[in-house]
């Protein structure tokens, strides 16, 4: 039988550890109950830290592989209390934050390993869309470590640690996982990256039935783009800056109650921006979060992203709003706002354009006399011709846009839709998912 003493020297030697040291930071002072703290990995301690707490009140599950343990490897014993830790969060409907910090497996161990490496990552997949799960790489993660981690819905990962996220063993670091959409969030150290975990907690529901939590209303800065000067003026979490340069996606409050921001930049829709916002739009329709997407967008550059997008929009059962701000052509309005889109309600800023093609294609189709100018001059007569046929306000008498508002106006008639639509319920069809 353990001592007391031998008990309280084993916690000393735990919380000695930088993963003991991660995880405590993490949650709320004092609340954090560790899982399994005595779990053996062959002579040692197994290399992970688990347990639970509060983070801002917020009940969350949380892991850290413990780097100072056999370099964190993967072993079965960590596997079960990793496995321990999703069972417990599937049970409770709580959110899994991860920390990865792990040289890889504990290969001796052959097919046990592989086993428990299989019943983590099947855990982590029946948890997906059940509860948030965040992934936050503070150093080295490859293989299955690196599969488990990118398979959550945010990985944040440090940027000051020697890092390898990628499952062939290659180097591949913060700025290179970015921009290929793997990492969502890069911040500058491990301890901005614990306090980048913290506040996306804040941001998303405990699980999918039930919604964000709130905070107090605070008005816009007046200040930035058009969604700064709506959203309220309390921090906004970027998602993906470095992938997709032509959209922008956010979770952000309006109101006190959080929805996500989709944001076109006026150009076409490139293929990672295209995926960035489906990715964006499917993960928020889990979770229920309202979506708002700020539509101007000339139309798509890659078939196979914008069919993806607008299965996306089309199949969210979330709240859909979209707001046109700029120009909606073709098939950019039909998936973002159109239809297609299945949006709950359509605005238009007063100087939008809505139109089937690109406004000096549409203007030698609808008005071909009007174009019959120099060449130097068919660019101002066609907008002028946009303005006066494609108008926000043609596309209102058609009943292709439900209101016409001002900028002024626009945070008020956004969080008015917001509330009116709180209660939305679409039945779906029976089926076990789609293809696209």
């Amino acid at each position: 039988m353990m001592s007391i003493e031998k008990v309280n020297q084993a916690k000393a030697e735990i919380a000695a550890t930088s993963a003991y040291k991660t995880i405590t930071e993490f949650f709320d002072a004092d609340s954090f109950c560790e899982i399994d703290a005595f779990a053996k990995s062959g002579d040692g301690f197994a290399e992970v830290v688990a347990g639970f707490g509060t983070v801002e009140g917020m009940p969350v599950y949380a892991f850290a592989q413990n780097s100072d343990i056999c370099g964190g490897a993967m072993s079965k014993a960590q596997a079960a209390k990793l496995k321990k830790i999703y069972g417990l969060a599937l049970k409770t409907g709580a959110p899994v934050v991860g920390f990865y910090d792990s040289v890889g497996g504990r290969l001796a161990q052959g097919t046990e390993l592989l086993a428990g490496c299989g019943e983590v990552l099947n855990s982590a997949a029946s948890l997906s869309g059940v509860v948030p799960q965040i992934s936050v790489i503070l150093g080295t993660c490859l293989g299955t470590n690196a599969l488990n981690a990118v398979s959550a819905d945010v990985v944040i990962m440090s940027k000051d640690a020697q890092l390898s996220l990628d499952v062939t063993g290659k180097n591949a670091d913060a700025e290179y996982n970015a921009s290929k959409g793997n990492a969502a969030v890069i911040a500058k150290d491990s301890a901005e990256a614990v306090e980048m975990a913290k506040e996306l907690v804040t941001f998303l529901p405990s699980n999918n039935l039930v919604p964000a939590p709130q905070a107090f209303d605070e008005a816009p800065t007046g200040e930035g783009c058009i969604v700064g000067r709506t959203v309220d003026s309390s921090t906004r979490f970027k998602l993906f800056d470095s992938f997709g340069a032509n959209a922008k996606t956010r979770l952000v409050r309006l109101g006190g109650q959080v929805v996500a921001i989709a944001h076109t930049l006026g150009k076409e829709l490139d293929c990672a921006s295209a995926s960035k916002i489906a990715k964006f739009v499917r993960f928020c329709d889990a979770f229920s979060i309202p979506v708002i997407t700020f539509a101007d967008c000339k139309g798509f550059e890659s078939l196979s992203s914008a069919a993806k997008l607008a299965s996306a929009y089309a199949e969210a059962t979330t709240i859909k709003i979209s707001v046109i701000t700029g120009k909606a052509v073709g098939s950019a309005y039909i998936a973002l706002a159109g239809t297609g889109a299945n949006a709950d309600v359509v605005y238009a800023l007063p100087d939008a354009v809505i139109s089937p093609v690109n406004v000096e294609a549409a203007a030698f189709i609808m008005a071909p006399e009007t174009m019959k100018v120099a060449v130097s001059e068919q660019k101002a007569v066609a907008e002028k011709f946009a303005s006066e046929n494609l108008s926000a306000f043609n596309a209102a008498q058609n009943g292709y846009v439900d209101g016409i508002v001002e900028e002024t106006e626009l945070r008020q008639t956004l969080i008015n839709a917001i509330d009116m639509l709180a209660g939305k319920r679409v039945p779906t069809l029976s089926k076990k998912h789609s293809t696209i």
